[in-house]
């Protein structure tokens, strides 16, 4: 599995790193097979990939997108993540169009690293089976609505019987308390419901939905912090837990500093735009053609943006402390917004960058993937896939050492593994 790149420093090469260890499968527990999975030992003398969950099963019984990215942060990782279908496959395999592959872009993005079986857990023998993985895991993870993964037989009491360490890990809507613990939750209810989406938008306009799904991804990397949590307490006590996470708090989580501001003065906050409450001049400004978003946020940085302009504002008292730029934020942005419209975006980037202002331009998705640094950062990896031209995974956003955590297995095909994982018959 050939991947550009992965790793932008020292003269790397330009694939993805993969641990030694990671030949074809004899133990069952995680190591790549033939074919799909021969990643395992094209790069035997590169560089040893991270893998510190390696020698841990995660039986990953969760759909859609936030139980499936908790599961493909573990399979990054190194655990042997096992994605148990329902027949059909992952409903979130035909979210689209687009598709790649024949399956949406965003089941792919949320499910490599992982082997795929296919149970149907209202009959009794995908039940036993479900069951037998359950019990050989360290990790469940399940994001049903509340009872039924009880009447499915994979509830807590039921794996802990057969599993008393087990980590098991319930991925819900509105939590398990309160009148609407029973209800479905999705990524945009959460984001109204929390009130996030009170803040997003332009000022006098509507509400509106992030541009990403912020909760769902946020719930999946906190589910993910969780069990790594519990794994090190296992560690310690030789004791499994119930870990319970949900889109409602992650969502409540995102919107900490507004629920704490309103609390401390009762004043509701409201939609801003690309501007900040709490600091000025802190958002976006126009140029002749386009804009640039400017991030003034200390006194020191506030001078040289005024130098920059040419602008002899760093001494007003109106505009002294953050406080006062703050309270007069408007009076503020027009006086600056006058000067900038006579750059164009590129010339202002350049005349920032000189007084060290901290500026972005704001990309489309199209120009912020040409951007030079995107490429520079490797956080596009490109792989020859056996069946997908020009396939591009996005790894994980983190490195040790200089390396990412490796892609040793695409994202499966529903069931792909289950003559290996049930090789008594699939």
């Amino acid at each position: 599995m050939k991947c550009l790149p992965s790793y932008p420093g020292k003269g790397q090469g330009s694939t993805v790193f993969h641990d030694k260890t990671d030949s074809p499968a004899t133990d069952g527990r995680g190591t790549p097979d033939a074919g799909r999975d021969a990643a395992a030992s094209a790069h035997a003398g590169e560089r040893r990939a991270i893998t510190p969950l390696a020698g841990v099963r995660v039986t990953d019984f969760s759909q859609n997108l936030a139980g499936p990215y908790a599961g493909q942060i573990l399979g990054d990782l190194g655990a042997d993540v096992i994605k148990v279908e329902p027949p059909g496959g992952d409903p979130a395999r035909r979210w689209g169009p687009p598709f790649i592959g024949g399956q949406s872009h965003l089941f792919q993005v949320v499910n490599r690293n992982k082997r795929s079986v296919v149970l149907d857990l209202k009959t009794d023998g995908g039940r036993t089976r479900a069951l037998e993985l359950a019990a050989e895991s360290d990790v469940v993870l399940e994001a049903l609505r509340r009872g039924a993964a009880e009447r499915l037989g994979i509830g807590y009491e039921e794996v802990r019987a057969a599993n008393p360490a087990v980590i098991y890990v319930s991925v819900t809507s509105h939590g398990p308390d309160g009148p609407l613990a029973r209800d479905p939750g999705y990524d945009p209810l959460m984001q109204a419901r929390s009130g996030l989406m009170s803040v997003t938008g332009d000022p006098g306009g509507n509400p509106a939905r992030s541009g990403t799904s912020v909760v769902d991804m946020g719930t999946g990397m906190w589910t993910a912090i969780a069990v790594l949590g519990a794994l090190m307490e296992r560690e310690r006590s030789g004791r499994g837990c119930h870990v319970t996470t949900s889109l409602l708090d992650t969502s409540l989580a995102w919107m900490s500093y507004h629920l704490t501001s309103y609390l401390a003065t009762g004043v509701p906050p409201e939609r801003m735009g690309t501007a900040l409450a709490m600091i000025a001049p802190y958002e976006a400004f126009a140029c002749d053609d386009g804009s640039v978003m400017i991030a003034a946020g200390n006194d020191d940085i506030f001078r040289r943006l005024c130098d920059s302009l040419d602008l002899d504002l760093a001494s007003r008292a109106d505009y002294r402390s953050n406080a006062m730029r703050v309270a007069n934020r408007e009076r503020l942005a027009a006086i600056l917004s006058e000067r900038t419209r006579r750059f164009s975006t590129e010339a202002l980037l350049r005349l920032l960058r000189r007084h060290r202002v901290p500026a972005a331009p704001i990309h489309t998705v199209a120009s912020a993937l040409a951007d030079p640094q995107t490429e520079a950062a490797g956080m596009l990896r490109r792989c020859a896939h056996p069946a997908i031209g020009d396939y591009v995974d996005i790894p994980m956003p983190v490195r040790w050492d200089g390396r990412r955590a490796a892609l040793r297995r695409f994202p499966p095909r529903a069931g792909e593994h289950q003559g290996e994982l049930f090789p008594e018959g699939a």
